[in-house]
């Protein structure tokens, strides 16, 4: 998956206390399933053709009415559809709306059903973290972002947010060993490595 952004993260709490009756659980593994699921991918031609096209992942048009719903449709076929959860978010922080126009449930609704269904995919979790930071919860996005980290150590972009987020909460020791995995991973950009130097914080 290529690296996506969230306002300034490169690119996310277990599963969130909602009520059953608001927020049920996916359970359409007819015709969806687990987008990282390669058994599964077959499925996702219609959603993806009649509903989540470029347009709407650009949030420039829906297909069906509001862009809200084609993305709620698609999250009600593949709830950790990675792409579509990162659209919905930026339609969120767009509309200035936890429950963007045409969509079915909440945004905080659809990661819990998406955590609920696959915990251990950690883009899920990144994508919430950046989500979360963007409206400033510091501590909710750290806790995503430490589960993405834990779930993939070896993911560079995973180990970049979470340092910036340690720089930002001023916890110094645990940014410059983000920081030192991120780089060693690979990661391109030197926008953490320029903080933690402006902080005096940086160690060869």
């Amino acid at each position: 998956m290529p690296h996506r952004k969230i306002l300034m993260l490169a690119l996310l709490l277990p599963g969130l206390a909602l009520a059953a009756d608001d927020c049920p659980p996916f359970n359409n593994t007819i015709t969806g399933g687990d987008y990282t699921n390669p058994e599964h991918r077959s499925r996702l031609d219609v959603v993806e053709r009649f509903h989540f096209t470029p347009q709407v992942e650009r949030l420039e048009r829906g297909q069906s009415g509001y862009i809200g719903g084609d993305i709620g449709y698609t999250l009600e076929h593949f709830p950790n559809h990675h792409r579509a959860l990162t659209s919905l978010s930026r339609l969120a922080l767009r509309e200035k709306s936890s429950r963007p126009k045409g969509s079915k449930y909440t945004i905080e609704c659809y990661f819990d059903r998406a955590i609920r269904y696959r915990p251990d995919d950690a883009r899920v979790r990144a994508i919430f973290g950046s989500y979360l930071l963007a409206l400033g919860q510091q501590d909710a996005a750290l806790a995503q972002l430490e589960e993405a980290a834990r779930l993939e150590p070896r993911n560079a972009t995973n180990q970049y947010n979470l340092g910036l987020v340690y720089v930002l909460k001023q916890d110094y020791p645990k940014a410059r060993e983000a920081a030192k995995l991120a780089y060693e991973l690979g990661f391109p950009l030197p926008g953490l490595k320029n903080k933690l130097v402006a902080a005096g914080q940086w160690q060869n």
